[in-house]
């Protein structure tokens, strides 16, 4: 089924590929601007933001599937994504998911049963001096202990 993206979404893309010395390289901003559009960056939205950059589907494919901050896989309502690089490791890390993973029930690359959150750890998110840090959606926060772990948990809807 093919999807087109809104008129807003491709004015932000046309305007970046004015902005940007090749089409290429306004791939990563484009995927951020269709995230806010779907939920899920399928083989079809894929596609319609290769027919806005003039590029081979695939290319586009592949840089949404590299980066894990891109949905192209079903996701909760939220995005809890754990740094568990050496710096943040060294600082809790680890523990930091482990909690969460004790606090929703579910183990790190699961949703919860109900849709309401995703919980990732992943490689470096480039906070190290706010260690152990995670995302919240598109929120930072760093320094975590579990009270304030608490606190981000129960500020979700």
């Amino acid at each position: 089924m093919a999807v087109e993206l809104s008129r807003e979404s491709r004015e932000q893309i046309e305007q970046l590929i004015e902005r940007y010395p090749t089409r290429r390289a306004v791939m990563l901003p484009a995927l951020h601007i269709v995230t806010k559009e779907f939920q899920l960056l399928d083989d079809d939205v894929c596609q319609a933001v290769a027919d806005v950059l003039q590029l081979p589907m695939v290319d586009v494919k592949g840089v949404a599937t590299f980066y894990d901050m891109f949905p192209t896989e079903p996701r909760g309502k939220h995005q809890l994504l754990v740094c568990i690089n050496l710096p943040c490791a060294l600082n809790g890390g680890r523990r930091v998911l482990r909690y969460l993973e004790g606090k929703l029930g579910i183990q790190a690359g699961e949703t919860t049963p109900d849709g309401r959150c995703t919980l990732k750890g992943l490689e470096c998110l480039a906070a190290c001096d706010r260690a152990p840090m995670m995302y919240v959606n598109e929120d930072l926060h760093g320094e975590l202990t579990e009270d304030k772990l608490d606190q981000l948990l129960g500020g979700l809807t």
